[in-house]
């Protein structure tokens, strides 16, 4: 008969596993950070503008949230508004560390734009912008990644067993806006993190595309598990192997940025020994800066282990409780043969 699972995932192990693990788990979340950010580009061609919508939603999944409110993906995309109760420029300038008057012209566009309505303090998301924010390919994506991430979790003994991507996916939808509370609290201090670093969002847009290139190229040769400090030395920073670099043209196919806009931030990229250039024009990640590289990398990796965690730790809790209500009903079911 199926037990209970009596032990849940602390955030410290799952670190442990990422840090021992990273040939095969930084390949994986790269990926589908470049396929996230790609979306979030695509849906205003500003970074910026979706950061502020997504950090506004966020504020309405917390409130549902202190309300003990959970409501799937299907019941969340049937309103027609949100409505947030407080609003003001400073606060999202302050959060997404943005200047208060690139906040203000900016909000004031997705107003234009019909995206949000103000009346007074209050800010109204209007439902037109669901149209752009449904992430349901995010959702495929982030399930797939964690499908895969259980397989590893499961061969380190941290979890009972693996999840299929069609069983997280459905598990996430029926938990829409707590799930995707959890994300966001991911996804936004992320992209500040590399903001702070690299200036701007685009420039680490482009860069990521780089180092996503070199790492899909990384799974391609004959790579054994290695943990990160190994596999950023090998394919990275000292140049022990030959990696291909990507050119200028493939990376705005990526990414959606205009050729042009690649081409200046590549060569402010360079400037500042992020990247380099060989005679072929292709472009590859350095070995400069990495200590601070190093340091983001450890924030966001801890950002991804208490998400993963907690979202794994949801599904457990879930199953043990189906368990339970099962072996309550099993005796009145014999009860009844």
């Amino acid at each position: 008969m199926d037990r209970l699972i009596s032990s849940q995932i602390r955030k410290e192990e799952l670190m442990a596993i990422f840090e021992k693990n990273y040939s095969r788990v930084g390949p994986l979340w790269s990926n589908h950070q470049l396929e996230w950010i790609n979306g979030i580009y695509q849906a205003y061609k500003n970074h910026d503008k979706y950061l502020i919508t997504i950090y506004l939603i966020k504020k309405n999944f917390n409130s549902l949230s202190k309300n003990f409110i959970i409501q799937t993906y299907a019941e969340y995309f049937e309103r027609d508004s949100i409505e947030l109760d407080v609003f003001n420029v400073m606060e999202v300038s302050k959060a997404l560390n943005i200047p208060k008057e690139s906040a203000r012209r900016k909000i004031n566009e997705l107003e234009k734009k019909g995206s949000i309505k103000r009346v007074n303090k209050r800010i109204i998301i209007d439902k037109s912008t669901f149209l752009l924010m449904k992430p349901r390919n995010s959702i495929v994506g982030i399930s797939r990644f964690l499908s895969n991430l259980s397989s590893i979790l499961y061969n380190e003994k941290s979890l009972p067993k693996e999840y299929d991507s069609s069983t997280i996916k459905i598990f996430i939808e029926k938990n829409f806006s707590f799930i995707w509370k959890l994300y966001y609290e991911v996804q936004i201090p992320m992209l500040l993190n590399w903001k702070f670093f690299f200036k701007d969002i685009e420039t680490f847009h482009i860069w990521g595309a780089c180092v996503v290139n070199q790492k899909l190229n990384s799974q391609r040769k004959d790579n054994p598990k290695m943990n990160k400090k190994k596999y950023m030395e090998k394919y990275f920073y000292n140049n022990i192997e030959t990696t291909a670099g990507i050119n200028a043209m493939s990376i705005s196919d990526i990414t959606g940025i205009p050729r042009a806009t690649v081409i200046r931030k590549l060569n402010t990229l360079i400037k500042k020994k992020n990247l380099k250039i060989d005679d072929k024009k292709l472009y590859t990640v350095t070995g400069d800066h990495r200590t601070k590289i190093t340091s983001i990398q450890k924030k966001n990796l801890d950002h991804l282990a208490e998400f993963t965690s907690r979202v794994f730790n949801l599904i457990i809790l879930t199953e043990n409780k189906k368990l339970k209500k099962k072996k309550e009903e099993l005796p009145q079911e014999l009860g009844k043969i």
